[in-house]
């Protein structure tokens, strides 16, 4: 078998040089030692994946920058990504030659950069909540809710512990959001009663899987080293934990994982489809309308930045674009004019008033 071979059956290839560990198994060591998140950590890897495949398994080191330029002129010409993707793709290939092969690449220059256009994000009207609401019930309305009521992601909203709760100041602290940011938000008093009548439920299935020997959580990482029975502690459970327990692969314990985001994602659709709306609405419409709906009513966009978690507020700024009702928020002048007449009325009007008589039309000629 040659080495060749051994290296398309491998994920990523080996090190032909000397014996390391592979590639791929370097390349999952430096994002968690660096605590990058799960979902980077795919997308990293498949677009590494991509770049070693388009260049017929050759190692990365025996690709330079020119090769680099070739991969993401392929993406944005003949595969037509988003500009935001071919800029991750870029991502995942400075990352792996600086901090993986500690190979910093030079400047790449004579990409063909992707289009990136403008797009404004949908955004519902309060009335258009309340009817998606409806339609949802249990935990998924309550996910939803926090969703709209403090402005959180999908995710976030699902990796909430109990002790992020504070119920009398009526605050969420959102940990590790996007950008490994920690953030304070809302809470809304509409949710509060049902969040805690939800808790209670919640408790009793986590004392029963205790006293049956469960009741585990997968805590952040070197957390479970430094305490090792805080797994078992109510106030690092999952307010929202899926129905059915987990098994861990490494040490046989059995817990409750939070509930999977296609569960949410899927309840949202359906509430949208029977709601009748024709706009295209996820889980991350009801965030962009949080934001929306607070600039509405007068709160100062510094404030929706930090309620966001937005390190820029050119980011936040979006939401000012989206309060614009056509023509760039211009309110036409005929809108200034008084009622207008019935339009069968007003047409009679125009022929009268441009009626001329025999004697008129005589007297002009």
């Amino acid at each position: 078998m040659t080495a060749t071979i051994q290296q398309r059956r491998s994920p990523l290839g080996l090190f032909p040089d000397r014996p390391m560990p592979r590639l791929y198994d370097r390349i999952i060591e430096v994002l968690r030692v660096r605590h990058y998140s799960r979902r980077t950590e795919e997308a990293y890897l498949h677009w590494i994946r991509r770049y070693i495949e388009f260049h017929a398994h050759q190692h990365p080191r025996k690709l330079a920058e020119g090769d680099v330029n070739r991969f993401l002129t392929h993406l944005a010409v003949q595969e037509h990504v988003a500009a935001s993707t071919q800029n991750q793709a870029l991502s995942a290939i400075l990352f792996l030659y600086e901090h993986v092969l500690e190979q910093p690449l030079d400047r790449i220059e004579g990409v063909v950069r992707a289009r990136r256009p403008k797009r404004l994000p949908v955004v519902l009207t309060v009335d258009e909540v309340s009817r998606v609401m409806v339609h949802l019930s249990g935990d998924k309305w309550l996910i939803a809710m926090l969703l709209y009521g403090g402005g959180l992601r999908l995710l976030e909203a699902l990796r909430l512990r109990v002790k992020d709760l504070e119920f009398e100041r009526g605050e969420i602290t959102v940990r590790e959001g996007k950008g490994d940011k920690d953030r304070v938000t809302t809470m809304s008093h509409a949710v509060t009663r049902r969040l805690q009548e939800h808790l209670q439920r919640v408790q009793i299935i986590h004392q029963q899987d205790s006293a049956d020997g469960y009741g585990r959580v997968e805590l952040p990482h070197a957390l479970a080293r430094k305490y090792p029975n805080a797994n078992r502690e109510w106030c690092w459970q999952f307010v929202f934990p899926q129905e059915h327990r987990w098994v861990n692969a490494k040490t046989g314990e059995q817990g409750r994982h939070h509930v999977h985001e296609s569960l949410v994602q899927k309840a949202i659709m359906q509430a949208v489809r029977k709601s009748g709306l024709t706009k295209r609405v996820t889980s991350h419409t009801f965030r962009h309308s949080f934001a929306t709906h607070l600039l509405t009513a007068g709160y100062d966009i510094r404030t929706v930045q930090e309620l966001l978690g937005h390190s820029d507020v050119r980011t936040t700024m979006i939401y000012t674009h989206v309060l614009n009702r056509g023509g760039r928020g211009v309110r036409s002048p005929a809108d200034g004019l008084a009622r207008l007449p019935d339009e069968r009325l007003a047409g009679a009007a125009y022929h009268a008033s441009n009626r001329v008589t025999a004697k008129e039309l005589t007297a002009t000629i």
